[in-house]
Parts: C-alpha cells; structure tokens; sequence
C-alpha cells in the first residue's frame, strides 16, 4: 500500500483537472486516480496518501485510500470512486432554497469532526506546521512576523481532530453518505484553525472569487456563516456567539498567509497585511 504501483492509463478516462493534478476514473467505475502534474515529487502524493489512509483508519467518513500510483511519469493516489455525487456547495448553487438545511449538516459535522481526538502518532500539529512557517519562510513583513509568533505561544496545545482546509465544499454527498474530502492537511489542533477559515471566505472573498471557488455570492457565503456558527456552537446568544467571534479573529489573520503558501507556494500581497495586522487588536 506505502509502494507506487504502475497504472496503464489506457485503462481510465480523464474526468477532473485541477491546479496541481489530474483525475482519472477507472473503466471498472470503482476507483478515481489522482496524478500530480509533472514538477510534484512522489513525497508528495505519498505524504497526501497516508494522511488520508490515516483520516479513514481512524473512523472519519471519505472516501478509502485505496493505494500510492504511477503512470511512470506523474505521481498520486488511487481512491474509492463515488457515484452520483455533489458537494455541498454545488447543491447550494443548485438549490439555492436548501442552503440553511445544508449549512446546518454542515455544521453538525464539523463538530462531530472536532469531537474527535487525533492519532497524535500519524498526525501533525497544525500550531506547529503554522509556527515553522513563519519561522522558516520569508513570506511575511517582519512586523506581522513577530505579531504572529506571539499569538502562538498562546495557542493552547491540543489533540482535536482538525480538517485543514475546512469549508462548506470539501464534504460531498451521494445521497446516502457525506463524505469529507480532500483531507490532505488534516492535522490536530484547537477548532479554532478550522472554524477560523469559514469566518474568512465569509468576509473577504469577491464575487469573482466565491463563484470561482463555490459557485455561491459573497451574500450567499454569509448566510451560511450565519447559520453554521450557531448551529455549531449550539446557541443563539449574541453575546456568546460574539465572544467566539473575536476569539476567531487572531486566528484568521494568523492562518492566512499559511494557507496562501500552502496553496500557491507563493506570498500574499504585500496590500493586504495592513488589514490583517489590524485584526491581532480586535
């Protein structure tokens, strides 16, 4: 399972394209190939392939990791195929009347997620892969470096079960299961990592870029915050639901750089540090 096998491509037809890989599904229609484009070293499909194999030993509905591939040019992973599906997003943008109901499923998942406790063993600490970046990368203004280094000495450690890259379009459903999708940062750590990520796409994306991204309005995006974050913290009061706001906030600023890098490899504009210096004070 840890070894790359040999694929013959003849045996697949190409169904999805992304930034950083392509899709296959098999002629058998029971498994999806994931092949990294040329550039992205084995390391990197292998890393993606454990932690996944590790999100599914550990109970957490997606799809099965089912083995490491090679076309003997491109790297990845081979996983159970799932018919019929769509992620949430995609029903939201299709059924615009069912975005409370999913939200809400949406919620109660993430926090089913968080209730979880991680194999600290095969799993990384996210404040720690967070802490090396700024401390390794030079990515950031040295002002904002040094605000971020000491909001995290005072993130607590914890072992909670973290998504990575949690948002409304990484579950989909086929109908009779909801899946967690693209588990490859899964990590441990306090929610507020995860649930920090939703506050952002809820505040700071344009139209180009929520539809880009989920196919919903930024005005979409916002009603969903408004019905997840209740629902998550299973209260309506206002002043509770502005206490875990604020606790957000420093978070947000903190993760966002990281999670610039990790998707592009590339820096933020230099722009938008003025703002995101701002919301350590908040």
């Amino acid at each position: 399972m840890n070894e790359m096998q040999t694929i013959n491509l003849e045996d697949y037809v190409q169904t999805g394209e992304g930034g950083t890989a392509l899709a296959y599904t098999h002629k058998n229609g029971r498994s999806l190939a994931k092949l990294y484009l040329p550039g992205f070293t084995a390391d990197n499909a292998k890393k993606e392939f454990l932690t996944a194999r590790t999100v599914f030993d550990l109970g957490i509905p997606t799809p099965e990791p089912y083995r490491l591939v090679t076309d003997g040019k491109c790297n990845g992973a081979e996983y159970e195929l799932i018919h019929n599906k769509r992620s949430f997003t995609r029903i939201i943008s299709e059924e615009p009347e069912r975005l409370e109901e999913m939200s809400v499923k949406f919620a109660r998942m993430a926090k089913q997620l968080h209730d979880k406790q991680a194999d600290t063993t095969r799993l990384k600490s996210y404040k720690q892969q967070v802490e090396r970046f700024y401390r390794e990368k030079d990515m950031v203004p040295e002002n904002f470096k040094q605000k971020a280094l000491a909001f995290l000495e005072q993130v607590p450690d914890a072992t909670t079960c973290l998504h990575g890259d949690l948002h409304i379009g990484n579950i989909i459903t086929d109908g009779e299961r909801d899946l967690w999708i693209d588990v490859g940062e899964f990590a441990y750590g306090v929610p507020e990592w995860d649930l920090c990520l939703i506050w952002l796409m809820a505040h700071s994306l344009d139209a180009k870029r929520a539809d880009h991204l989920f196919h919903l309005t930024p005005e979409q995006l916002t009603a969903h915050w408004n019905v997840f974050f209740p629902t998550y913290l299973g209260t309506t009061d206002p002043q509770v639901i502005g206490a875990a706001t604020k606790r957000l906030i420093p978070f947000a600023a903190t993760k966002a750089p990281f999670a610039v890098y990790l998707a592009h490899n590339t820096a933020m504009p230099a722009a938008s540090f003025e703002r995101l210096i701002q919301m350590f004070g908040v």
